[in-house]
């Protein structure tokens, strides 16, 4: 994982799309790249760094996330 500002995105990166789930505003965006690199950014701040990732990366990020390797304890 690596953070970038957002303006070193070139022709090969798709437009950020959030989920159609998503509520009140606390969610992030993603876009993909032509070689398979995931980038994340806060929906809130389209102009603040991103953050990327390869494949292998993102894969273990959503195992752990189904996981629940990230819930918050209450």
């Amino acid at each position: 994982m690596k953070v970038v500002r957002q303006d070193s995105r070139d022709a090969t990166w798709s437009a950020f799309r959030k989920s159609s789930h998503s509520g009140n505003g606390g969610c992030v965006e993603v876009a993909m790249s032509s070689h398979g690199d995931i980038a994340l950014r806060d929906s809130k701040s389209a102009d603040s760094p991103e953050l990327r990732f390869n494949r292998t990366e993102w894969m273990a990020f959503l195992a752990g996330v189904r996981g629940g390797e990230f819930e918050i304890p209450q």
